[in-house]
């Protein structure tokens, strides 16, 4: 981030915990002050959006750091994927997580459920049990959670799914009779946030709205900048400390009053807003899918937890992670900050960071150890006059605002049917304009292998009554020449699956086919945009 972000020389993700180490803490230089080693610290969620930056502050802090990951692989791209242990494991299934959990000091539990269908509950409530437990037995001395906020006066059963789980699993940690921290925290405000997400296209989008009446709801917004600071400080609590804490910015406004302030913050005309009492949380969220690039799925948590106020009713954890010298950064800063972000393409994490569960795990049905089955295949080659080089940064561009090079009216055609049942569609774009990483996402897509000036494997996130694969490889034919070749891979489940290929496969012609050919062609132009 250049001095232009921020006039006080802290950038949107800076951790800022504050202060020397004490005795026995991390002093950033590689190891804690007066001890042998410096701490262990195992992260949960590490390819998700909090914890994929909060692992480099730690590791600057000078922690050792282990992540749990269902892929190691996930990992590979991450700028600091060479100074952290990956270990293979599961929250969900207890018998992998002896192994992550041995000898480590501090667990920072950043995963949930939440978008995964409607037992998001239940699994939530399952991984915490376990994880508790394995946490007890190996002998850890500090959890991290971050949740969700607590509101006033609301019993839990009447809390919107979303919240109502974030609670019961603060409670479930708290109980494993391993020193707990719980950090409760409303809406995120940084770049790639889903909360800033939904914020950004609703104000940015609709100059005029109808809106629902939790639009007047009190919330107090947090920068994500102060998230990573009180996460890094919860890793010094002392040993009798075990409880929960409200983290939260100085603050307290309306979802109205956010709109209007990022408005006046991006410079955009006075948005005109019309709050309604018909709209409900369901109906709202469909809205917030279809203008927006959050999904149903993960708005409606969003919007039902708006219901309530969601305003801090204490700020304990200064106690032990005192605030900077001028203090939480404000709404309007952080707001800021956030747009610098996206507008020098320099998002770290994103909402859609995490990848949907289950299939990343999965073989390419084409690997020796594919397990059989129907497999259907699209194939196209073409050769191209340029460089492998040239051919490649049109291939590794692809998506985004980019575009998939062939007919484009197809392609907005499904990804607005991926969201009408509830799928991510294709406004995820890309997290940054030019490179991928693996674990990206890609409009409906996943990157799953990533082989740099040779091989794009993208995996579908799209709603489908299968699984499948779009491969993209580049290889030299000759000076000046490349050979660029496409594969669509389709497993189908059940007699839906084929009967879905079969139905959009006189298409294919003109959406692969296209799709080879504008490839080929753009980079013969030489850019690779458009």
């Amino acid at each position: 981030m250049d001095a232009t972000a921020h006039e006080h020389g802290r950038d949107e993700g800076a951790d800022g915990a504050g202060g020397a180490p004490g005795p026995g803490e991390p002093d950033g230089t590689g190891g804690p002050s007066g001890a042998a080693a410096p701490p262990r610290v195992l992260v949960t969620g590490a390819t998700g959006y909090i914890g994929g930056r909060l692992v480099p502050r730690l590791l600057d802090a000078g922690y050792r750091v282990r992540c749990l990951v269902r892929d190691p692989a996930r990992l590979r791209d991450q700028p600091w994927a060479d100074r952290v242990e990956a270990v293979k494991a599961d929250v969900t299934r207890p018998g992998t997580l002896p192994r992550a959990f041995a000898d480590v000091d501090v667990l920072y539990y950043l995963v949930h459920a939440l978008g995964t269908g409607r037992d998001f509950e239940e699994t939530d409530r399952r991984a915490a049990l376990a994880v508790g437990r394995a946490a007890k037995e190996a002998g850890l001395r500090r959890i991290v959670y971050l949740g969700g906020p607590s509101p006033r006066q609301v019993p839990e059963r009447d809390l919107s799914p979303h919240l109502r789980s974030r609670a019961e699993v603060g409670r479930i940690l708290l109980g494993s009779g391993v020193p707990t921290a719980q950090l409760r925290a409303a809406v995120i405000i940084g770049s790639g946030s889903a909360s800033f997400e939904m914020l950004r296209y609703l104000t940015e989008r609709l100059p005029a709205m109808v809106t629902p009446k939790w639009v007047n709801t009190r919330v107090q917004p947090i920068a994500v900048r102060d998230v990573l600071r009180y996460l890094l400080g919860a890793a010094r609590l002392p040993a009798d400390v075990s409880r929960s804490f409200d983290i939260c910015g100085p603050e307290v406004l309306t979802y109205r009053r956010m709109m209007e302030r990022y408005a006046a913050v991006a410079r955009l005309p006075r948005r005109a807003v019309l709050p309604v009492p018909v709209l409900s949380p369901r109906l709202s969220s469909l809205w917030v899918g279809l203008v927006t690039p959050v999904p149903g799925g993960i708005a409606r948590p969003l919007v039902e937890s708006l219901r309530h106020e969601a305003v801090c009713r204490e700020h304990d954890i200064a106690r032990y992670v005192p605030d900077p010298p001028g203090g939480p950064v404000g709404f309007d800063e952080a707001v800021r900050l956030a747009l610098q972000r996206v507008r020098d393409a320099d998002v770290a994490t994103r909402w859609s960071s995490a990848s949907l569960p289950g299939a990343p795990s999965d073989p390419l049905p084409s690997d020796p150890d594919w397990s059989g089955g129907s497999l259907y295949e699209d194939r196209r080659e073409v050769t191209v006059d340029a460089s492998p080089a040239a051919l490649w940064s049109v291939v590794e561009g692809i998506g985004g605002e980019n575009g998939w090079y062939s007919f484009p009216l197809a392609w907005s055609a499904r990804g607005l049917l991926d969201r009408l049942v509830g799928g991510v569609g294709l406004r995820r774009g890309r997290r940054d304009p030019q490179r991928l990483r693996v674990g990206d996402s890609l409009d409906f897509w996943r990157v799953e292998e990533l082989d740099p000036g040779r091989t794009l494997r993208l995996r579908a996130e799209m709603r489908l009554p299968g699984l499948a694969w779009l491969e993209l490889t580049v290889a030299p034919e000759g000076p000046g020449r490349a050979v660029y070749r496409q594969r669509a891979l389709f497993h189908p489940h059940g007699l839906a699956g084929h009967a879905y290929w079969w139905s959009v496969a006189p298409f294919h012609a003109v959406v692969f086919g296209g799709m080879a050919r504008n490839v080929a062609r753009r980079a013969g132009s030489g850019t690779a945009g458009g």
